[in-house]
């Protein structure tokens, strides 16, 4: 694998799976459907293909039937009830012309894994794979691999299958998307449907859809999946955009990516978790660059539904920027998906991320978002923090755990400005919170990073609240107004804590999600239209 190969400039269609073709007869189905797959549980089935032009076309799931016309180039598509979980595999028909059946379909969670080629590295050539791969017998869980494909337009089609996660299918699967796929299926006992869509060395612009304008490696390998329902996406990317030294304009692009897709896929909710670089000493990272696309990833913390995974503790080699472990990667991942998705309560889920800086006298005191039981990973004394007074000029400093503040000083730095950790590409520092997790590196001067932390309701509201955040709220417990197609508008009393970790009481009126009971629709919530007003009051746990 050529890690940095990238092509720029050329489309690799082929006609036989990807144009659908002017001329057509039989009903014929996109590979994403298929037997054998997994449909996203609690969310409409949409099934779509492709027909001779006003040929009706039937289609039918479990007790449910819904007939449509294909329209004059040949397209249709149903949208059937959303099925539950219950571990039985369904039968769907599809009759037009000819009839098609899908066997042995699952009903669970669906996740695409996506990036480059830490993402697309094969569970083959990771630490542990014998092992891995001799106990990858899960019937449970299935797999489908996207082929590399770049087009200058939308692509209709993959050419792909699913596959069950055997011994024979998953050496050359992706290792963090199996083994994130792997804890799901752990923790939450539903089937697992596991779509990797990645290629080595490419940069996120490929990936990402703005404004009606979309990379090649979005339309080949993404945009013929948009009509699956998916609950989130992992993302494993960065190193190429490390080289061409976008700094802090990556949290833009990120921000461009998670929205395109989230409107693509017509879920504002998509989960996005994301995996924090790792250090390496390769010169094509310049000086500087690593650490400022880190505070980038961690600046998209700020999005709602979206985590990261801290990996400067996973490093086997400096010198190799794939490292090897990707079992904590993808459990990591798997973490934030679990307390942040699916609102798993008493997980930690991210190591210590930095919130703010207090001069007291000669030191420093600086507060974390989970930190929780912060220690040495190894022992030692905690390393990779320094300081730095009014002249800007950065020495080694001493740090010190003090309850779930740490404490940094230096016998050179009289009155302290700033302080930055694990502020380099070699980085390798040693602290972790009480479940292990790692800090991730941070700099104090105008830091844009976000916590990700999950504040959840009072137990006193009636119903939970899950995912909140500042900038977004949803309604765990289903809401109706007296319309389906009507909006509703809350008046939120919440304690919020800011990064200073003062609270203060306020009342204002939020867009709002709402799950509608029956229909299991979001309604979009706006301030301009009539409202209903609630109070509920948030507080920080």
């Amino acid at each position: 694998m050529k890690c940095y190969f990238l092509p720029t400039a050329f489309s690799l269609l082929a006609a036989s799976f990807i144009n659908t073709c002017a001329v057509r007869g039989d009903v014929k189905l996109p590979a994403v459907l298929d037997s054998h797959m997994v449909v996203q549980r609690d969310q409409p089935v949409r099934i779509w293909g492709w027909a001779e032009a006003g040929e009706e076309v039937t289609v039918t799931l479990a007790e449910e039937t819904q007939k449509t016309v294909a329209d004059g180039a040949g397209r249709w598509l149903v949208e059937l009830k959303a099925q539950e979980a219950d571990g039985k595999p369904r039968q769907i028909r599809v009759v037009g012309k000819n009839t098609i059946d899908l066997e042995d379909v699952l009903v669970g969670e669906v996740w695409i894994g996506s990036g480059q080629s830490n993402m697309e590295w094969q569970l083959k050539n990771t630490t542990g794979s014998a092992e891995a791969i001799a106990a990858a017998d899960h019937a449970d869980v299935r797999l489908f691999h996207v082929p590399k494909v770049q087009a200058d337009k939308i692509a209709d089609d993959v050419n792909a299958k699913w596959k069950a996660c055997t011994p024979e299918n998953v050496p050359t699967f992706s290792a963090v998307l199996y083994y994130f796929g792997k804890r799901l299926h752990d923790d939450l006992n539903v089937p697992i449907g596991l779509i990797n869509s990645s290629w080595g060395g490419s940069p996120i612009e490929p990936w990402t859809i703005k404004g009606g304008n979309s990379g090649g490696m979005y339309n080949g390998m993404i945009a013929p999946l948009t009509n699956v329902a998916v609950k989130g996406a992992i993302w494993y990317q960065g190193e190429t955009n490390v080289i061409r030294k976008n700094k802090l304009t990556y949290a833009d692009k990120m921000k461009d990516l998670i929205e395109g897709w989230r409107k693509e896929f017509r879920n504002d909710e998509l989960a996005f978790h994301f995996v924090q670089i790792a250090p390496w000493s390769g010169e094509r990272y310049e000086p500087g660059q690593l650490p400022a696309l880190w505070e980038a990833q961690v600046a998209t913390l700020k999005i709602p539904h979206t985590g990261m995974a801290v990996t400067t503790d996973l490093v086997d080699n400096i010198a190799d920027i794939h490292p090897r472990n990707k079992l904590d990667v993808g459990n990591r991942l798997a973490l934030w998906a679990l307390a942040g998705t699916y609102g798993r309560r008493g997980m930690t889920y991210s190591g210590p991320l930095y919130k703010s800086l207090k001069i007291d006298g000669s030191t420093a005191r600086l507060t974390f978002a989970h930190a929780d039981g912060m220690n040495s990973r190894d022992g030692n004394p905690l390393r990779e923090f320094q300081i730095a007074g009014e002249s800007g000029e950065f020495v080694d400093a001493t740090a010190e755990i003090d309850g779930n503040v740490i404490v940094v000083s230096a016998e050179s730095v009289a009155t302290p400005t700033q302080v930055r950790f694990g502020w380099h590409k070699l980085a390798n520092p040693n602290l972790i919170n009480g479940a292990g997790l790692p800090a991730s590196p941070f700099q104090t001067d105008n830091w844009r990073g976000g916590t990700g932390r999950v504040i959840r309701a009072n137990s006193a509201l009636t119903g939970p609240m899950v995912a909140w955040n500042p900038n977004c709220f949803r309604v765990a417990r289903p809401v109706r107004s007296e319309t389906e197609k009507s909006a509703l508008q809350f008046t939120f009393s919440y304690v919020f804590c800011n990064p200073g970790s003062e609270l203060w009481m306020n009342q204002l009126s939020f867009p709002v999600r709402c799950s509608s009971t029956g229909v299991r629709k979001r309604i979009p919530v706006r301030r301009s239209m009539n409202a209903t007003h609630l109070k509920m009051i948030f507080r920080a746990r």
